[in-house]
């Protein structure tokens, strides 16, 4: 099988869910460029609206490929929202990443054969749907080969069918059951 290249990737993840995100960088290695924030990239005590375009003009913007780790609470977090939409969009300055989830072992619907959709990102869950979809989400897996082919095949879906991006940014996280969704 021919070596493919590497791809840089954005982990968009709810911070709860912080050891998956160090799990996947670990388990993808050199696998992958880790495009993520880290802990302290960001200065605490800013704007908003600063947070957000220095997240998408200093990380998103030079990754090819955003991989959502999809924990119980996610769908609630406006800073996936707002990450997801911004690989989404392309500009002038920033191109349309690829997009995926991988749903966490931690998730309600892990073991299960059908999965709530209110209890997925709902910008990632718009993306998933109908014969062509831009972003499928996967079972979380600790192969890294495997994991390495979704994240191929991202890429390459990113210049077919167009996102969905059309929904309105959350302006603060939302709330309720985690286990349950938004209503």
């Amino acid at each position: 099988m021919p070596q493919t290249r590497r791809r840089r990737v954005f982990v968009s993840f709810h911070h709860e869910d912080q050891r998956y995100k160090d799990e996947f960088v670990r388990m993808m290695g050199d696998r992958m460029i880790d495009e993520s924030v880290d802990i302290g990239d960001i200065p605490q005590n800013i704007a908003v609206d600063t947070i957000r375009r220095d997240v998408r003009d200093k990380f998103i913007r030079r990754a090819t490929v955003t991989v959502v780790l999809v924990g119980p609470c996610t769908w609630q977090r406006k800073h996936v929202d707002w990450e997801i939409g911004s690989s989404l969009r392309a500009t002038k300055l920033n191109r349309r990443c690829g997009l995926l989830g991988i749903l966490l072992p931690n998730h309600p619907n892990f073991n299960t054969k059908r999965r709530n959709p209110r209890l997925i990102p709902p910008r990632l869950a718009d993306n998933c749907g109908g014969n062509d979809p831009y972003a499928r989400i996967y079972k979380w897996s600790t192969q890294a080969n495997r994991v390495r082919q979704w994240i191929d095949r991202a890429f390459k879906r990113r210049g077919g069918t167009a996102p969905k991006n059309s929904s309105q940014q959350f302006s603060r996280n939302r709330s309720g059951d985690c286990s349950r969704g938004w209503r």
